[in-house]
């Protein structure tokens, strides 16, 4: 017997709203839900949740908080963000995770032994991939595929897998790889380039001068190098001589031309944190701007409730490429691939000795 058009049509668009998850990610306030969040959580659906130290107390806890974010948003399929590099970037630190080395102590390893580099990086990422996936954490913010140049300001420094391209191209594919083979998504950043800066875009809005031809050769290349990695965070640095109004996460010339062109970059593409002082103007209108230039998701860090409203009230729903985007990032945490996790530990050992000693002889 058929059912009544009436009552057909409104599951279907239960089923339409159910589905509906808003093109953003954001923080939360603390170690549990709030109310207030579950509700926002509920009414929002965001994309994704990102975790800062605030949230991290205890593994037991982590967990109850990953699940409690996954209930609320009313569905499994939600990237759980954290930003684990390893040096001075890492939210998780002993007792709760790893001491992890900087991006640097493999390039310099890299610089004497590519293999045993390239080889180790692949197995620590590996072995982080099994220590966030336990936590119920899918995404991590690395790696950096940022080139310092001399002057820059020192943001990125140690956290970059070397100077030259080759370098951060070979040690960069690895750690992804080793992310992916555990069934952790890697989020490049900062496309199209931020090694340039000569400013914190936390606290400032970076201007790089540098040529087109130039900035191709050098700070674009990684990025073009791979372009097929499933997610990139844009970069809060303008490009003066590609826009000189807009910084790159706001400026669609620049996503068109450089990342969905130039680069070829056909992943989910998120903003950098909207709360970021390099930007201006309302959560909205961050959030509106950065939708608006071509990124697939805006991200919000903070954890302030009113912010995440507004930023929220600035993204659409998640459809067409993004959502194909998403969908196909999100098919990464199927994987499970073996490794020798004993061998992993060791290459840990090695890489920390070897950034020890580094750092003694300097």
């Amino acid at each position: 017997m058929c059912r009544p058009e009436a009552s057909w049509l409104s599951e279907l668009l239960g089923e339409v709203l159910l589905s509906a998850r808003a093109a953003l990610i954001t923080g939360l306030a603390g170690l549990k839900l709030s109310g207030e969040e579950r509700a926002f959580l509920a009414e929002t659906r965001p994309a994704g949740i990102i975790l800062f130290a605030r949230n991290l107390e205890s593994h037991d806890q982590i967990r109850r908080l990953v699940t409690d974010a996954r209930d609320a948003i009313g569905d499994e399929r939600v990237l759980v963000l954290i930003d684990q590099e390893g040096g001075r970037v890492q939210r998780l630190r002993p007792p709760l995770g790893r001491a992890l080395p900087p991006a640097s102590a493999y390039a310099s390893l890299h610089a004497i032994d590519p293999e045993a580099a390239s080889r180790a990086a692949w197995l620590v990422a590996r072995l982080l991939a099994d220590d966030l996936t336990a936590l119920g954490i899918n995404t991590d913010c690395a790696p950096v595929l940022d080139l310092p140049v001399a002057g820059a300001h020192e943001i990125i420094g140690d956290r970059a897998y070397g100077r030259t391209v080759g370098s951060v191209v070979a040690l960069g594919r690895v750690v992804a790889e080793g992310f992916m083979a555990g069934g952790v998504i890697p989020v490049i950043k900062h496309i199209p380039g931020h090694g340039r800066a000569t400013a914190d875009s936390h606290l400032s809005l970076p201007v790089v001068t540098t040529p087109r031809a130039e900035l191709e050769a050098t700070d674009f290349a990684p990025f073009k190098a791979l372009r097929g990695m499933p997610t990139a965070m844009t970069a809060h640095v303008v490009f003066s001589d590609l826009d000189p109004a807009h910084p790159a996460s706001t400026s669609g010339l620049v996503t068109a031309e450089i990342i969905r062109g130039h680069i070829g970059f056909d992943g989910l593409l998120m903003s950098d944190d909207l709360g970021m002082q390099a930007l201006t103007g309302t959560m909205r209108h961050r959030a509106e701007a950065v939708i608006s230039a071509g990124s697939d998701v805006a991200l919000h860090c903070s954890g302030n409730l009113a912010e995440m409203r507004d930023a929220a009230a600035g993204v659409p729903v998640l459809g067409g490429d993004a959502e194909r985007r998403f969908e196909t990032a999100m098919r990464i945490c199927r994987n499970r691939t073996a490794f020798d996790e004993q061998a992993a530990l060791a290459a840990l050992d090695r890489v920390l000795a070897h950034h020890a000693a580094s750092a003694e002889s300097v």
